[in-house]
């Protein structure tokens, strides 16, 4: 990491995108953001977004706010390509100088820590301040950004932006730019056309969205089929067999889904009692016996990053895997679950030989120890990167603490 970087008072997010921009190979000195999207294709791409739909509307609440004091307002794609930047004459010249152009892509990989690359890093919004920015050439600008998302799907449609100078860093820019966002959002589920009416309540679509990955309790989110979503989080005991079927499509009878569960013989009587108040929770139609079995199609974190490792993306994987799957429970089940997801996830990293994905699992609670991930890293890691002292260090570390 650059010397720059060790200034006090760096906050937590900012610090970690610092060490992901050094890792990707971005140099603080580096020029303009590149241009990953010429005029014409631009033109196209723009046509295509769905947020073509909602760009007036965001123009209209609130880039004539962002031109009045002097700002620039941007809505990237979820790639971080810059499809529209708006503001008077004077300030996108300003804007220009450092590159902030339609076009341009700001994802912290290629041009360092800024807030649209770090709403798109981290999926929630993001101030970036002078000289947060990782560049040197961005350090006389801040910036704020939130994604936008489909209302109907929760999938990635872009960043909402505004950057200019001193002037953003108030808490109300923040919640201008976040109350824009929101609203674009609610005009997409306004315009998306209504679902078919379903025959009957038993063909409406119910869908499952599981959230598995770092959290001790599930989130459910329950998809009714007509664009209304209700989520619940389930205790943990609940979570483990909700994830137990998701697991298996089939089902499982009520011994072997025991013997997922507990650690010891036993506990029958109990499983029976904590299935009906499962049933309870998430309704007589979407839990059903003999065997057990969930009756709605499923869709889950861990499931996209398998997915994903199968289909050899593992920068998606990475940006997807949130932690191991429900971290505290002990059902064996769910530690052989954790335990294979966590060791396809790490052995694909080994084999990447690529230092920002090594650097997003050591950066983290279940890799600082991984001592051979650290050895992989340091490998990958050129003799001139700022980031060599960071890894060597943590290295002596390891070897400290482990004799």
């Amino acid at each position: 990491m650059s010397p720059d970087a060790a200034r006090p008072h760096m906050r937590a997010e900012v610090a970690a995108s610092w060490e992901r921009s050094a890792a990707a190979g971005v140099e603080v000195g580096q020029g303009d953001a590149p241009i990953t999207l010429e005029t014409p294709d631009l033109r196209g791409r723009r046509e295509a977004h769905p947020l073509a739909r909602v760009f007036p509307l965001l123009d209209d609440v609130l880039g004539r706010e962002v031109r009045d004091c002097g700002a620039v307002m941007a809505l990237a794609d979820a790639e971080g390509t810059l499809l529209w930047v708006c503001g008077t004459p004077e300030t996108l010249r300003q804007a220009e100088r450092i590159g902030f152009v339609e076009g341009s892509n700001w994802d912290e990989r290629l041009v360092g820590t800024n807030a649209p690359g770090l709403a798109l890093a981290t999926g929630r919004e993001a101030l970036v301040t002078r000289e947060e920015h990782f560049r040197s050439a961005v350090r006389s600008w801040s910036c704020a950004a939130t994604p936008i998302h489909d209302p109907l799907t929760s999938r990635l449609l872009g960043v909402l932006d505004v950057t200019g100078g001193d002037a953003l860093v108030v808490p109300q820019t923040m919640a201008m730019v976040r109350a824009a966002a929101r609203l674009a959002e609610a005009e997409l589920a306004r315009q998306a056309p209504p679902p078919p009416a379903p025959s009957d309540a038993r063909t409406t679509g119910v869908r499952l969205l599981l959230e598995l990955l770092g959290h001790d309790e599930a989130l459910v989110t329950v998809d009714d089929g007509r664009a209304r979503l209700s989520r619940i989080r389930l205790s943990r005991r609940h979570s483990e067999i909700v994830a137990l079927l998701a697991a298996t499509p089939g089902g499982l009878t009520g011994d072997e889904l025991a013997v997922l569960l507990y650690e010891e013989d036993g506990g029958t009587s109990t499983l029976r009692a904590e299935l009906n108040r499962l049933r309870g929770l998430l309704g007589d139609e979407l839990l059903a016996s003999r065997p057990y079995r969930l009756t709605a199609p499923v869709t889950g974190d861990w499931l996209a990053v398998e997915a994903q490792l199968a289909a050899g993306d593992l920068r998606a994987a990475m940006q997807g895997y949130g932690g191991p799957v429900l971290p505290r429970s002990t059902a064996p089940g769910i530690v052989a679950l954790r335990e294979r997801l966590a060791a396809s996830v790490r052995q694909a990293l080994l084999r990447s030989g690529t230092p920002e994905l090594m650097s997003a699992w050591t950066r983290s609670g279940w890799g600082r120890d991984d001592y051979e991930m650290w050895l992989a890293q340091r490998s990958a890691v050129p003799a001139t990167s700022p980031m060599r002292a960071l890894v060597e260090g943590q290295l002596a570390r390891l070897d400290a603490e482990l004799g």
